[in-house]
């Protein structure tokens, strides 16, 4: 029978890009459930795929830190612009700040295609586990058993269910006793307790904020939808939000105090916000709508909580609506400089399927792209 040099499970980013780095000399195959490679990439963004971001740090993810700056200087934003652009692709800045494909995410999945078109790819292939027997892992799918001397685990996370995401790249880790966190929805809008109901009743409307969770400050527009409140200052902060308060400040670039300081106009006319938002939050502050200069003391402080809104969510909107996981195989358990496990040869895990997560902006696909890249350079 058959024995491949390589078998990536999962024709994602993180596992097409490993494909794209490997010598054409090897004998590889890139197993996927899906009919299509590249089904996320395709998707996200609008279509239009948020690459990566101007700025990319170790302090953008969730997870092991040195591992995360070691994979990311191995292979940079600066690394990943210099592929793209010597393959025809220059990505284009939105917000000053996210790179996303000037036309369509097929700019990028065409390279990653192009790349590897001289391995094998199988798709509409589910795969049901990994074992090893001596030297040699077996690999069994929908389509058969596969035998390979290395395997590279790029199978994603749970979320996008439509798209063919499972956990079973956890379900193989602890196969051969590798511990893993078990994943949680990650980028995901969030659900209210009773007492912020009233940010239901403004469904549609969004607002410029700055989001203190723990030690981050996110900043970016918040949406408040009929579930709750979303938008991408509330999917990052769902990162990094595992229960407690998270206070957001809706006027970040004003100052409340001097807003109404000694003015005859009403409250809610020195707000620079949309009328039906800063009247629900005047109520939700229990601060009345008068002529700025007759707020009593009281108020005043009470107003000050613009800056300062402090709640607990009550949860989240679950895998359905989550953009990523958090969770995985646990970076303990890896070589950092190779990500290969540390008890099993052979056996490699990139991607989402690491217990890293980036937050909005590009950083996932970074991490995808610079894992699958590290992983490549010890194959």
């Amino acid at each position: 029978m058959k024995i491949y040099d390589v078998l990536i499970l999962g024709a994602g980013a993180s596992g097409l890009m490993c494909a794209s780095h490997l010598d054409k000399k090897l004998d590889v195959a890139i197993i996927d459930s899906n009919e299509k490679i590249a089904k996320k990439l395709k998707i996200s963004g609008g279509g239009k795929c948020n690459i990566t971001n101007v700025e990319v740090s170790e302090h953008n993810f969730d997870g092991d830190e040195e591992l995360i700056e070691y994979v990311l200087s191995s292979f940079s934003r600066d690394d990943l612009l210099n592929f793209l652009a010597s393959n025809g692709v220059e990505p284009i800045i939105r917000k000053d700040r996210y790179y996303f494909c000037k036309d369509s995410a097929d700019e990028i999945i065409d390279i990653l295609k192009s790349k590897t078109s001289h391995f094998q790819t199988i798709l509409n292939s589910e795969i049901f586990s990994v074992e090893k027997r001596d030297t040699i892992f077996e690999v069994k799918t929908s389509k058969g058993l596969l035998k390979t001397k290395k395997v590279v685990v790029a199978t994603g996370g749970k979320s996008f269910k439509t798209l063919g995401a499972s956990d079973i790249g956890l379900r193989i880790a602890k196969s051969f006793d590798i511990k893993v966190k078990e994943f949680t929805p990650a980028l995901v809008g969030m659900t209210l307790q009773p007492e912020q109901f009233w940010m239901k009743e403004l469904s549609g409307l969004s607002c410029y904020v700055h989001i203190t969770v723990d030690d981050k400050i996110l900043k970016e527009d918040m949406l408040f939808a009929h579930k709750g409140i979303s938008g991408p200052a509330i999917l990052s902060t769902s990162l990094y939000w595992q229960k407690g308060n998270i206070s957001i400040d809706f006027l970040p670039n004003q100052n409340i105090s001097e807003l109404v300081n000694g003015s005859k106009k009403l409250v809610s006319s020195v707000i620079n916000l949309p009328k039906r938002l800063t009247k629900a939050i005047l109520s939700a502050l229990d601060v009345e709508d008068i002529e700025c200069r007759k707020l009593n003391k009281e108020s005043l402080e009470k107003l000050k909580k613009i800056h300062s809104y402090e709640f607990a969510p009550a949860g989240n909107f679950g895998f359905t609506k989550a953009e990523v996981c958090k969770g995985g195989v646990l970076s303990s358990e890896l070589n950092r400089y190779t990500l290969e496990s540390l008890d099993v040869e052979g056996l490699y895990f990139i991607g989402e399927v690491v217990d890293v997560t980036g937050e909005l902006g590009g950083y996932n696909f970074q991490w995808a792209f610079s894992s699958g890249v590290v992983c490549s350079n010890v194959i």
